[in-house]
């Protein structure tokens, strides 16, 4: 029986109990969604001006009134790591959603009809693999201009190449099986082949690259923000405020422990739910 035959309720259903049964994506969810619901609800909670400023509260320790301490020019440190949060996290999503509807697309069409469009496709894939991912992203934003939007667009260019390569080899096992063939013999277009026949059976291992793309693709925006070609001063994300840190190790340390350990967590997270989301769909698991 194949991915299309099966009864979706049921499927779903054996995707869930295999999903819940992993005890370290389950951490790894509500790691994440504990930072997506601070960034989801920073309008609202009753914090500090991120971007307020105090002379008189300049690097100081945490305490009852700073929680995570303040800056170099008395911002709250909460504060900035929760607003933060939002440049993080939406850096992450959006940026492998740029790279999943340029790379599969194209991948699709080098495993569905191969010869020379294979080829092309291929060799050029190859040739961006070629380059460290990190350094093709500091190449792009650095030619695209410092921001976090060309930053996003950036990570996503630079990771497209994975979702190339990988919707590629996916079709390619597909395309071969019968209710592909059965639906060429019937007279379907290449177009509805694709659509209805192929991308739905290679959906499970894009979801699962995809997610654990965003962790990589978050510690890209955040070395981005460090190197000043993210997020711009004054507002926060973690790799901005890592990037001042940097400055003041010695006499504000609490500066540099947040933001580095949120990425961390976050990072880590979005491993484990991808880890899970792998062992789940994984049909050879039961």
């Amino acid at each position: 029986m194949t991915a299309i035959d099966m009864p979706a309720p049921r499927a779903k259903s054996r995707f869930w109990r295999k999903f819940r049964r992993n005890r370290a994506a389950l951490v790894g969810g509500v790691i994440v969604a504990f930072f997506v619901l601070l960034a989801v609800a920073a309008p609202i909670l009753p914090i500090a001006d991120p971007l307020a400023t105090s002379w008189t509260a300049i690097r100081l320790a945490p305490s009852a009134e700073y929680w995570l301490g303040s800056d170099e020019i008395g911002r709250d440190i909460l504060s900035r790591m929760i607003w933060g949060a939002q440049a993080s996290l939406m850096a992450g999503v959006i940026s492998v959603a740029i790279a999943v509807m340029t790379g599969v697309p194209i991948g699709l069409i080098a495993g569905y009809f191969g010869g020379w469009t294979d080829t092309i496709i291929s060799r050029f894939t190859d040739a961006l693999l070629a380059m460290p991912f990190l350094i093709m992203a500091i190449a792009l934003a650095a030619f695209l201009g410092p921001s976090l939007t060309n930053a996003m667009i950036a990570i996503g260019l630079s990771a497209m190449p994975i979702f190339i390569r990988l919707t590629r080899a996916q079709v390619m096992s597909v395309k071969t099986e019968d209710y592909v063939e059965g639906a060429r013999a019937i007279g379907l277009g290449h177009l509805a082949i694709m659509r209805r026949y192929i991308l739905p059976n290679i959906v499970p291992p894009i979801i699962v690259q995809a997610t654990l793309t965003i962790a990589t693709a978050i510690i890209a925006e955040a070395s981005l923000s460090f190197l000043g070609l993210g997020q711009q001063a004054p507002a926060p994300s973690w790799g901005s405020m890592l990037n001042v840190a940097k400055n003041f190790l010695t006499q504000a340390p609490w500066m540099a422990w947040w933001p580095g350990a949120a990425i961390f967590l976050v990072v880590i997270g979005f491993n484990l739910i991808g880890d899970g989301l792998r062992d789940a769909l994984d049909p050879r698991e039961h």
